[in-house]
């Protein structure tokens, strides 16, 4: 018995050390934002929270092994084996588990309420919209204001709030930058709308988390965080230099496949129908070009290379 309860606190306690001493290593606890840095917060509430029942579980389970153990000078008194329920025990076990999900009810609804406006430290700036629209298996990004579109990576001010206005054109994907905030889902027919905002300056990982099919892994993005100068510099070079996005192009973008990063002068939002959304215009191209679904796995990229040049934020 002994051996168990020393192997269960073994375990416990390699546990705690294993994944606390690597929690450095995450990014998801390295937040670069007010918003990673809330949902950060909750996250290691939830775990602190969770060790500390399971310490208090190991605790009673310990006293009550030590307590009633079969040892020659144990009190009979003690211990009635005909005992047949204790209403007592049975509402003191219905409501610690209520308190539980109280406790970390609270928290998290007072959150999820703050998070649908802007972030207060910089609520008194307007917010740059950004159209955030996942395609199988890629991102579009699209600046009405900039006039600018961009795939596979965004370019933001850092300390500015970012309106993401976030759909899908196909399968419904799951919006994420670990280190600057998330998750929301983008839905064909739908717009989430989400408040991001970086900190500091620098390049993040931003991806979609939702399995969508055999190249989902590769739906990633740049999520780059620029100084004001820099990303005022960079809307002005890419209104200069970058090509126009033509709607045949914009067609080719939403069949299935992966493309590499790619800028244009302008967005789909000026050529296409505005009474037409996103998956219905998707739905559309993919009958025209004959492909169904997206388990072709058609490569925008094998076909399209030569169409337009990438740009990189860097130029």
């Amino acid at each position: 018995m002994f051996q168990k309860l020393k192997l269960h606190v073994f375990a416990l306690v390699a546990f705690t050390s294993l994944f606390l001493s690597g929690c450095s290593n995450y990014v998801l606890f390295d937040p670069k934002g007010p918003v990673a840095e809330t949902q950060s917060e909750l996250i290691w509430l939830s775990i602190w929270f969770m060790l500390f029942i399971m310490v208090v579980v190991f605790v009673l389970f310990t006293y009550f092994v030590i307590k009633y153990r079969d040892r020659k000078n144990f009190n009979k008194n003690d211990y009635d084996p005909h005992m047949h329920g204790s209403t007592k025990l049975e509402i003191i076990w219905t409501v610690i588990p209520v308190l539980i999900v109280i406790a970390l009810a609270v928290p998290n609804g007072k959150v999820l309420y703050e998070l649908v406006d802007p972030p207060k430290a910089t609520s008194h700036k307007e917010p740059i919209v950004i159209h955030a629209t996942a395609v199988d298996w890629k991102w579009i990004f699209s600046y009405p204001e900039e006039d600018i579109e961009t795939v596979n990576y965004v370019n933001v001010p850092e300390d500015h709030p970012i309106l993401f206005k976030v759909t899908a054109a196909d399968s419904m994907a799951s919006f994420w930058v670990p280190q600057i905030g998330g998750q929301i889902y983008g839905m064909p027919g739908m717009v989430n709308n989400l408040y991001l905002q970086a900190d500091e300056p620098g390049e993040y990982e931003g991806r979609n988390s939702n399995f969508t099919g055999e190249k989902m892994a590769h739906q990633t993005f740049r999520f780059v965080a620029l100084e004001k100068e820099e990303y005022e510099k960079w809307v002005k070079e890419t209104k200069e230099i970058a090509p126009k996005l033509t709607e045949d192009k914009y067609e080719q973008l939403m069949l299935p496949g992966t493309v590499e990063e790619l800028t244009f002068s302008n967005t789909h939002l000026d050529i296409v129908d505005h009474g037409i959304d996103s998956g219905t215009y998707a739905m559309n191209v993919r009958e025209k070009y004959g492909v169904t679904g997206n388990s072709h796995g058609h490569d925008v990229n094998e076909k399209n290379t030569t169409d337009h040049e990438s740009h990189d934020h860097h130029e």
